[in-house]
Formats: C-alpha cells, structure tokens, sequence
C-alpha cells in the first residue's frame, strides 16, 4: 500500500517535471511540492494580525494565499504586511464568496465581527474549507448549533479561537486539576477588567468609499452608517456584537469550565448595566452572571470601564477546591492551599494586557500549529467547535438572562432554555432577506 507521503513524493516529481521553466513562486503553489496549506484569511483589522502572525510562525506547514475584506483601505495594508512577513504577496478579493469558489484554498480563518463568524464559516464548510473561527463562534445559539451541525455533515476541521487550550501550562494545571491538585474542584470564578472609553453618540454619515457597508452587514437586517461603529465599536451594538461577555469573557469561561469538568448549566442568572458612561453603547459595562450546577458554582464578572484588579490581574480564573485554589492565566498558574497561602507557582510568559486587541503571542501560534496538524496528521483539535460551542452558549444564554432579568432554567443537554417563550425569542436572530446561514 502506498504511504501518503509516498504519494506526495511522487505527486512532487512528477509536478517538478511540469514546472521546468516555472519560477520559484509558482512553483511553490504546485500540491505536493512542499505540502503546504493554502489559507485564506478574512476580515483584517485586529485580531487578523494574530492569525498572521501565527501562520508565519507556522511557514513550513503553511502559507497565506489569499486575504480578504470589505475596506479596500484595510485590505491594502493587511495584504503589504503579508508580503513583507510571509515573503510572498496574496491575492486580495473583498468578497468571501469569491474566496469560498477557489480550490486551491484548503482553510479559511475567521476574524470578522461577531456577526459574520458563524455564517461565513458554515459556508466555508459547504465550499469544503477547513475552517479557524475566532471566538465568539456565533451571534447567538441557533447559529452555534447549526456551526456544531455542519461540521458534523461536512467533515472538516473546525478550530475556535479560544488559544488557551493550547496553552501548555494551562493544559498542565487543569490535568492535575483533575488528578485532585486542589482536593474536589467545585467553584471558579473568571473575571475581565478593562478601561475602555465612551463610544459617544454617533451621527449617520456617508459610507466612506472604501467600504462595502452592505457587504460588512451581511446577515444582519441593514442599517444607516454611523461614524462610530466601524472598525470596532460594532462589538457594543446588539445587531452586530455581542458585548463584553463574548468578546472576552468567552476565554476565562472556557477555562473554567474546562477545569471544573462542566457543560451546560441547570441555571443561568445575570445582573448589569451600562453604569460608567451614557451613550450608544447598547450591552452592559459591568456584569455579574452565575452558572449553577448540581454541585459546581462558576462565576463571571466584566468590567469594560473600571480597571480594579482581582488578584492583581486584569484578566484570569481561579478554581477552588476542598484542598486549595489554583489561579491561571495567560502568563502561568499559582497554586494556593486552603488558607490562600502559595505554595508553588509556574511562570510562563508575560501575560498580555487587556487592552491588546490584537494578542499576537505563542498560544496563538500552538493553537494555529494545533489545526495544522488536524488537517495534515488527523491530530486531535484542542478547541474543535462541539467543544468551543458550549462556553459560547453558556455566555450568549448570560446576556439573555440580562435582557429578560430574570434566572433561566436550561435543559443541560443543549442549552434551551425551559419554559420561558420570551427567553427563547433571543435563541435565535432575525436575518436581512436572503443571508440566513444554511447546511
């Protein structure tokens, strides 16, 4: 039998003979030649420079073929930069749809707004994409489980942007979590302190010529431009964003429930306001939320404009147990006994700051190595979306709690809410005509 990497030893000299004449460039892009992935990257501002980063980080295994965004403005300087780190220039298109046509692209990563995540990435499956999808995973719940759904029917890679589950020592405490580091975990509380400042009152204006304003809402029922939504004040509109809560507070929630050994809660129940400024600014800037379990507590607390600490971190969890508390973040982990004395801690880089909204760092960098390797070796996903889905859920399900002001029941298996018609009115979203993501 042959090896696939017999194969592609093959493929690679009979595609050498092919390309007698070629120059080195185009060379590089013949299937076999260097079994590189082709990746298309989408929606430039931010967090898209992670992804760069990363894939550079990951050249031997990767490249950047294609790029893509609505602002021919960002779209320029992203793809520049591209040039100049991955040493060759990528095609630019600002349609995805274009970008979904090509088969030569085998992977598609996500850093759009909020709105775009799930809708765009259950057509990069349909078009046969392997997808990296940036945290939130989706608008609201509905789109989450039709994600989770059309992974199952398609059968590509799906890997969410929650980068702490390729943190190695995050891997390492929660495994002795587990092994009773900490005696029987049974409380975390995750928390996010920022000082984020007033988006003030914005006023329609013409759309500036570099962007597609109709293409950017996509899915979203349209609106009139105003000048302060866009590049990233959309994060605080309920049509576009999803507030605080699954803008960061996704990570330290992931974390914590994957330490506590949990799912969907039997209760969800939230109380906030949008308390530090007066303007459009539509979510919360402080929020408190529980998560109940039969035995477990699981706490979350966002404070967008107030920069107060907690154990001298802006950002982190910590997990209780009857023996101790361990503290992680994203620089490292200390271990506490009972009496909240430390007894041991591992440091692993500097923990990046809570007004970075780019994050390029080394957990990103595994966390893209991590997919890589999925789609190349068949490894196993650190945070494939079945897995990824269920903090998001949980924190979408925290601001439903907030609109309804009340506590919801869930069923644990999927997280619907029981009994309550109003709550499940926000399960899902309304769509402009023509954009509902399908399988």
């Amino acid at each position: 039998m042959v090896t696939r990497r017999e194969f592609l030893d093959t493929l690679a000299v009979g595609a050498a003979g092919m390309a007698m004449g070629s120059t080195a460039k185009s060379y590089s892009q013949i299937l076999g030649a260097n079994d590189r992935l082709n990746f298309a990257v989408i929606g430039l501002n931010g967090r898209a420079y992670a992804h760069l980063s990363s894939l550079k980080a990951n050249k031997n295994a990767a490249r950047i073929s294609h790029v893509c965004d609505v602002d021919s403005n960002i779209l320029a300087k992203f793809a520049a930069e591209t040039g100049r780190e991955m040493g060759e220039a990528p095609a630019t298109d600002k349609d995805f749809r274009a970008i979904l046509q090509l088969k030569e692209i085998d992977a598609i990563t996500i850093a759009t707004p909020d709105h775009w995540h799930a809708p765009m990435a259950i057509a990069g499956l349909r078009a046969g994409k392997h997808v990296y999808v940036e945290k939130p995973c989706s608008h609201n719940p509905a789109e989450g489980a039709l994600l989770v759904e059309a992974q199952k029917k398609y059968g590509k890679q799906v890997q969410m942007g929650t980068q702490q589950r390729s943190s190695p020592h995050t891997i390492e405490v929660v495994d002795k979590i587990g092994r009773g580091l900490i005696g029987r975990a049974y409380y975390a509380k995750a928390w996010y302190s920022n000082t984020r400042k007033s988006i003030g009152v914005g006023k329609e204006t013409p759309v500036p010529a570099a962007l597609d304003w109709d293409l950017w809402q996509g899915p979203a029922p349209r609106q009139p431009y105003k000048d302060n939504v866009q590049p990233y004040n959309w994060h605080w509109f309920k049509i576009w964003g999803t507030g605080e809560t699954l803008n960061n507070g996704t990570h330290e929630v992931d974390v914590c429930r994957w330490a506590l050994g949990v799912d969907y809660p039997e209760r969800v129940s939230s109380a906030g306001g949008r308390y530090h400024f007066k303007d459009d600014w539509q979510f919360y800037d402080t929020l408190l939320t529980s998560f109940e379990y039969p035995d477990k507590l699981l706490e979350w607390e966002g404070k967008c404009c107030q920069g107060m600490r907690f154990y001298g971190r802006d950002r982190g969890s910590c997990i209780m147990g009857t023996t101790g508390s361990v503290i992680v973040d994203r620089g490292g982990y200390e271990v506490y006994d009972l009496k909240g004395n430390k007894t041991s801690e591992v440091k692993a880089e500097k923990a990046a700051d809570s007004s970075d909204t780019t994050g390029r760092d080394s957990m990103t960098d595994r966390h893209f190595a991590n997919f890589i390797a999925a789609i190349r070796k068949g490894e196993k996903l650190n945070a494939p979306i079945a897995v990824g889905n269920v903090a998001v859920t949980m924190l979408q399900l925290s601001n439903v709690s907030w609109e309804v002001r009340r506590t919801l029941a869930l069923n644990t298996s999927d997280g619907k809410v029981l009994d309550d018609a109003e709550a499940m009115k926000y399960w899902v979203r309304t769509y402009e005509a023509g954009w509902a993501p399908h399988l």
